[in-house]
């Protein structure tokens, strides 16, 4: 997202071409995001921010995350010579070396760079910086972050490695076991996922078209869906329910009233009441999904960039500049 209003999303992948043939197909060295997807029975895929953080300290994982962060910075449609100033958002709990990969890979791309916590940014869009809580669900992490009207430190976040890509293993795994013939692979998880997804008892039945040994089928996968879905709630709640604690007793009864869910992951049908119900011993709890849930947090990034001199930066978050 920019400051002239552009907008966009990519998946972050990156694909390179098996062989020779790969690249006569492609006319390009590598592909980025969906279209990689698309592609991929004859691309090697690589996902080079695994867990919202670079998947591996080595070359390759290295310049894919360029290669990612070069195409979204291009997505923004940057003028000829003008300075480009940028915010990335990083997992709640990231650790000091992984900011710093990060920013070493942003340092040849961007005039400044920022790295912050995504629940952070989330809260910051919404004007949510005291007395809340947020539970940002991703593809590789879920962070959760008690505001406490302060910049949220090692005790006021939680980062649980269960998200978006865990309830797309699950699922594919539950398909792959309760029908077996069943022609299944991980994108595939996720675009089920993407469409069907829900927690709690379910409304109707989720009745998939999908292929077995080539020919069209017409699959029940309404238990696998939600056993799927339901396997990050309980860990989720486990943590929302330890991070109560860090609030001063009079301010906790306001907390559990506003608590927000972004993210991907925040789609989920009935996921909001799921978590009021299993938090009901705390007392009165409002769990609500935040406006614009897949761009919440870039919405918070921007805002926090053109609000906050670039000089102040350092006292948000970790920074590098050109």
């Amino acid at each position: 997202m920019s400051n002239r209003g552009d907008k966009a999303s990519v998946r972050s992948v990156v694909g390179y071409p098996k062989d020779i043939i790969g690249v006569k197909l492609m006319h390009q060295s590598h592909m980025i995001g969906e279209e990689a997807l698309k592609r991929q029975s004859y691309l090697n895929i690589h996902y080079p921010l695994e867990d919202g953080v670079l998947k591996d300290a080595n070359d390759q994982a290295t310049e894919a995350a360029k290669l990612l962060i070069k195409h979204a910075i291009s997505l923004m449609n940057p003028l000829p010579g003008e300075k480009i100033y940028g915010v990335l958002g990083v997992p709640a709990r990231a650790s000091l070396f992984n900011k710093n990969q990060l920013l070493k890979i942003t340092h040849e791309l961007l005039d400044l760079s920022m790295v912050v916590s995504e629940p952070f940014m989330a809260a910051y869009a919404i004007d949510q910086l005291n007395n809340a809580i947020i539970i940002d669900i991703g593809g590789g992490t879920t962070d959760i972050c008690a505001m406490m009207g302060t910049i949220p430190g090692v005790n006021e976040q939680v980062t649980v490695l269960k998200a978006g890509n865990y309830i797309d293993l699950v699922l594919e795994n539950l398909i792959r076991e309760n029908h077996p013939n069943v022609q299944m692979t991980m994108n595939l998880a996720r675009k089920i996922k993407e469409q069907y997804a829900f927690v709690g008892a379910p409304k109707e039945d989720i009745l998939v078209n999908m292929r077995m040994a080539g020919k069209p089928v017409t699959i029940n996968l309404t238990k696998e869906i939600r056993i799927a879905c339901e396997s990050i709630v309980s860990e989720i709640v486990e943590h929302l329910q330890a991070l109560i604690s860090v609030f001063d007793p009079e301010d906790q009864e306001e907390a559990l009233q506003n608590i927000y869910v972004t993210g991907g992951g925040s789609k989920i049908r009935g996921l909001e009441e799921m978590i009021m119900a299993m938090m009901k011993d705390y007392g009165t709890v409002q769990v609500q999904q935040v406006p614009d849930p897949d761009y919440c947090g870039v919405i918070g990034a921007l805002k926090l960039a053109m609000e906050l001199p670039p000089q102040y930066w350092d006292q948000v978050g970790h920074v590098a500049s050109a």
